[in-house]
């Protein structure tokens, strides 16, 4: 027999991770007195932790990953039998899923044609900085750098990505940044810039973006960055009139147009992709969360025809191409998932529950808002979802974050995982977020507002 023989004693692999793991976005002291919380099985849109207790994830992974559910053997298996066949050769060279997902992806993209394999969404969206770089040296002198982002939008964890994030608790303490990101205003109307409403607030948070290329001069603006609904930032689905009014900014200063699809790709908003319910045109778009739905790594930065075209317009020139690497874009086992996460979608259609289920999520934590007054403000698009909690609805003043972690932690106590808003923005880490698989019922649905309905009415009485 290969391999070793383990016990079924999971005190030991507590201990291990106690000792040895260092986990992400949370605070280590209380795992000197407290075990750290180790999961151990998913099925469906439920999984276990090492004491046996059962939670529903409302949350898909903790981070807007696992969209098509847990225990999907059909993945497994693709990725098992590509890993024995071809587990990786650098993408310099093709491989057999890179090439077939590649062209299923672009059939759910019209008006894109390339893609950029990547192993996080951190990196897909670097790629796109770098190939804006790379086309301002080649077609402008490297004048046309600059790279505008929008605040309250994350674009991903490194340096670089974190020069282009709007959420300031998140790249606190990791400056000095990457220069030439530049930030535009927000486009949340509930927390108002403009004396507006409706469309007309949507056009003038988009009009806001020109006055910022004006400011710093549209010579020297390349692209434009935005996620096409906010994140963790605070679920924010922009207001009518806004998207029609950026893509014109764009096409008139030839600002190239960057739509980071992390959390709203494949499916989670209801479409394939979050910006295709807008009718906009992008240039780059970048994509990972649940492209795979976390059987295996992957990400993608997908570019049009134009962009693609600008990196072999002179083979003559050894500098022309696009010198960059992602060693474990080259992994198959990525594209090898995702084709078969991108078929179960299809086939169990999971982007019509999407919008059902989201609308029916939607009205009933609406119907929450009626009963505790500490709702100011209920959003979202498809199964992606926030509530944001305030102490006073007439000043809109955030509750203390404390608060919002404790209705989070209540919910996790009796077994439905959701999230909270952290160290994000400053004074604004007040918000509730849910965003369950693809496959919610309205079963699911209840269980996870029954559990928060049940943690507002603990925590604020």
């Amino acid at each position: 027999m290969d391999g070793k023989i383990f016990d079924n004693d999971i005190s030991k692999v507590v201990e291990a991770d106690r000792a040895h793991v260092w986990h992400h976005l949370i605070q280590h002291k209380p795992f000197e007195t407290a075990d750290p919380r180790i999961i151990v099985e998913g099925r469906g849109m439920r999984v276990w932790d090492q004491k046996g207790k059962e939670h529903i994830d409302a949350v898909s992974g903790g981070v807007w990953t696992v969209n098509v559910g847990y225990g999907r053997e059909r993945i497994a298996n693709a990725v098992r039998d590509q890993l024995i066949k071809l587990p990786y050769f650098a993408n310099t060279a093709g491989s057999i899923p890179g090439a077939i997902f590649a062209e299923q992806l672009i059939d759910k993209m019209p008006g894109m044609s390339r893609v950029y394999y990547t192993n996080s969404g951190s990196e897909a969206n670097e790629k796109a900085f770098k190939m804006v770089r790379q086309i301002a040296h080649k077609r402008y002198g490297g004048k046309k750098h600059k790279i505008l982002y929008r605040d309250r939008d994350y674009h991903g964890t490194t340096i670089t990505t974190l020069s282009a994030g709007g959420q300031d608790e998140r790249g606190a303490q990791y400056g000095p940044f990457t220069p030439g990101f530049i930030r535009v205003p927000h486009c949340l109307e509930y927390r108002a810039q403009w004396d507006l409403t409706g469309e007309e607030y949507g056009i003038a948070a988009a009009n806001a973006i020109e006055e910022v290329i004006l400011a710093e001069g549209p010579d020297t603006v390349g692209a434009l960055c935005l996620e096409p609904v906010t994140a963790g930032g605070g679920v924010i689905v922009p207001p009518e009139g806004y998207w029609p009014r950026v893509q014109e900014i764009c096409k008139k200063y030839d600002i190239l147009l960057h739509i980071d699809e992390v959390v709203c790709g494949v499916g989670r908003t209801g479409t394939w992709f979050g910006y295709q319910h807008y009718g906009i045109e992008p240039d780059f778009v970048t994509m990972a969360k649940g492209v795979a739905s976390g059987y295996a790594a992957i990400a993608c930065c997908v570019t049009n025809e134009k962009v693609f075209d600008m990196f072999k317009d002179d083979a003559t020139d050894p500098m022309n191409y696009f010198r960059d690497i992602s060693t474990f874009g080259g992994c198959t086992a990525g594209p090898a998932a995702a084709i078969e996460n991108m078929a179960i979608i299809e086939e169990e259609g999971l982007l019509d529950n999407t919008v059902k289920m989201g609308d029916y999520m939607l009205d009933q934590l609406k119907a929450l808002q009626d009963k505790h007054k500490v709702i100011g403000d209920v959003r979202g698009k498809g199964l992606f979802l926030g509530v944001e909690l305030v102490a006073d609805r007439s000043t809109k003043e955030p509750v203390d974050e404390k608060l919002v972690q404790a209705t989070a932690g209540d919910c996790n106590a009796n077994g439905v995982i959701i999230g909270a808003s952290n160290r994000a923005i400053p004074g604004f880490n007040n918000m509730l977020a849910y965003s369950p698989a693809l496959i919610a019922t309205k079963s699911d649905i209840d269980e996870i507002v029954t559990a928060t309905d049940n943690a507002l009415s603990k925590v604020f009485g």
